[in-house]
């Protein structure tokens, strides 16, 4: 199908489904268009008995019917917004390389970052610049399990998931001119997401499950914590980058929004930056009413056509492929049932063919034991060739960071990266964040380290993180 066809075919269609999913949290709406204009035709909120990563899908894809069919939604395509907690998100600055070899550069650069392998993962990628002619990267990547499960229990509700997405990203398009230099922060029921646009693409992107403290049946918000993770976010930024950053943007459920208006207030003052709070209704101007939901901006933002921030494929084959497929079987049928003598025509050309590929197949069988023992000894030196390196220098670095982690294995690391001698970064997860506060301190207070810096935190018990630091050979100074 052309690229033409596909974006016609899109065009014409009418309703969409948007749900959002937080924990136990689903929210979603129909979205309609009528006479050039969106509208909501349903929308519903509820909680979850089941959890869709560790309950068996098809008993939560029908407590999803049951709860839409309450709700009177219909509608079977849907796009999701995923939890943002689902990602994991690595910055990159990019070299002066043709255009050809960016995408091998970053996928090179997202198996360094990641604890997963790229076959594990689902990646997308923004690209923003900086005033100094500086390109970069931000690669935001889910497990694919994650996804998978999402949509068997989603096919088990009847639906099908035409895409998933990021809420943050639909609520605040980093490729529109309003999104220059805004750092957007939505309020969800037990965290709050930040995302920062500038140089026309995502620079940050961060969720803070901590921000959002339940008090029984009461939310509370960290404001302090909060404060201080968009301090920290501002100040990983490039420099001339992080001084265009003028607004702060807050979305969110309705009376959600003002609440974390109020609380960021001061910190925004102090930092030069104006607060504003927005909606999603106005975030997609398209739609003219409905009920104001986050869930409403990824349904809006597909059914205009608009690309988005972060999009994640459903991983299987398309129904249309399928459909395609399914008539192409029935003409052969069909041809060969009515045109059996014209075969025979052809008899010989595919004789010939079939004699090629035996003379291939046999000369494979001869050679494959010794690609098959060249393939072996390639993927032992991609697998084993960072533990190779001999150098005291690095052994002492990794003797300095094994000491400072527990042997209780409360904190434990899981990737370990080495760059020019004295850049360290590592990447593990800790069983809370005391632990991993008592591991940070003791790697502070260590004997030729400096610049500890966090660029990563994500999750609860346990939660994983991503920090980096200098190593220096004339002693520890202050961090």
């Amino acid at each position: 199908m052309t690229p033409y066809l596909l974006n016609f075919l899109k065009s014409r269609r009418s309703s969409l489904m948007g749900l959002t999913l937080e924990g136990h949290r689903l929210e979603g709406v129909v979205l309609r268009r009528v006479k050039g204009a969106l509208e909501v035709e349903r929308s519903f909120e509820t909680s979850l008995s089941l959890d869709p990563l560790t309950n068996d899908p098809k008993l939560v894809g029908q407590e999803i019917r049951n709860r839409l069919d309450e709700a009177g939604a219909r509608e079977s395509r849907c796009i999701v917004g995923v939890p943002l907690n689902w990602a994991m998100t690595a910055q990159t600055k990019l070299p002066d390389i043709p255009e050809e070899d960016v995408a091998s550069f970053l996928g090179i650069q997202a198996e360094k970052a990641f604890p997963y392998g790229p076959e594990d993962l689902s990646i997308s990628i923004s690209r923003f610049s900086s005033s100094d002619g500086g390109r970069y990267a931000t690669s935001v990547a889910i497990p694919k399990n994650h996804l998978t499960r999402l949509e068997q229990v989603l096919v088990a509700a009847r639906l099908r998931p035409v895409s998933f997405s990021l809420v943050v990203a639909a609520l605040q398009p980093p490729q529109s001119g309003g999104s220059e230099g805004v750092l957007a922060l939505v309020a969800g029921e037990s965290s709050v997401d930040l995302q920062v646009t500038s140089g026309g693409g995502v620079a940050a992107l961060r969720a803070l499950p901590d921000a959002i403290e339940m008090d029984g049946a009461e939310r509370q918000i960290d404001t302090d914590l909060l404060a201080r993770e968009i301090r920290v976010t501002l100040g990983q930024l490039p420099k001339e980058l992080s001084v265009t950053i003028k607004k702060i943007r807050v979305f969110g459920r309705p009376q959600w929004r003002q609440p974390l208006a109020d609380a960021i207030a001061p910190c925004a003052k102090h930092l030069g930056l104006q607060v504003e709070v927005q909606s999603a209704l106005q975030a997609n101007g398209a739609v003219v009413r409905g009920n104001d939901l986050p869930s409403l901006a990824i349904a809006a933002q597909y059914l205009n056509g608009v690309a988005p921030g972060f999009e994640f494929k459903p991983i299987k084959v398309s129904q249309w492929m399928g459909l395609t497929s399914k008539f192409s079987s029935r003409r052969i049928l069909w041809a060969a049932t009515s045109a059996g003598a014209a075969i025979i025509l052809f008899f010989c050309a595919f004789l010939v063919q079939y004699i090629r590929l035996s003379v291939y197949a046999s000369r494979w069988r001869t050679i494959e034991p010794r690609v098959t023992a060249i393939k072996e000894v390639q993927d032992n030196i991609r697998k084993f060739r960072s533990w190779c390196d001999h150098s005291p220098h690095s052994l002492t670095i990794l003797r300095k960071l094994t000491e400072v982690f527990p042997e209780d294995g409360t904190v434990t690391a899981k990737t370990v990266a080495i760059k020019d001698r004295s850049e360290v970064s590592c990447s593990g997860i800790a069983q809370d964040n005391q632990a991993w506060l008592k591991m940070r301190d003791r790697l502070q207070a260590a004997s030729h380290v400096e610049n500890v810096q966090l660029q990563q935190m994500g999750g609860v018990q346990p939660m994983r993180f991503t920090f980096n630091f200098r190593w220096t050979e004339g002693g520890n100074r202050e961090n």
